[in-house]
């Protein structure tokens, strides 16, 4: 198992619900976050962007009402990495969740299979 596993969500998130069953069963230890009441900085994002190796644009919740309406489908590749993560830092709701970090990766979303890789489980 990795060491230290962070694990932000949005409580009300049914996929963020299935994830985190997931790492019960699975029996990983886990400090969990909520994504709105604790939003993630903008260092923090960057520094799991780093880890991940994905695009930026996957480190926003492109589904989300936010995203929508404010339109970013359209104006991100306008911005730069750095208004992004300012962008990012401003609301959870914006964040891609949930959100698994550990100490050698970063992965947005629920993915059973990348999950299991970067945990070991």
């Amino acid at each position: 198992m990795a060491g230290s596993v962070l694990f932000l969500e949005y409580p009300k998130c049914s996929t963020c619900q299935k994830a985190k069953r997931w790492l019960d069963e699975h029996g990983v230890a886990y400090a969990a976050r909520h994504i709105v009441e604790d939003n993630p900085t903008a260092d923090e994002l960057r520094q799991w962007h780093e880890l991940s190796g994905l695009p930026l644009r996957r480190f926003f919740n492109t589904s989300g009402m936010a995203y929508r309406e404010m339109g970013l489908s359209k104006r991100l590749s306008a911005m730069d990495e750095a208004a992004q993560y300012d962008l990012l830092a401003t609301d959870g709701m914006l964040v891609k969740r949930p959100l698994l970090v550990t100490e050698a990766t970063a992965i947005p979303g629920f993915k059973e299979d990348a999950w299991s890789a970067a945990l070991g489980a």
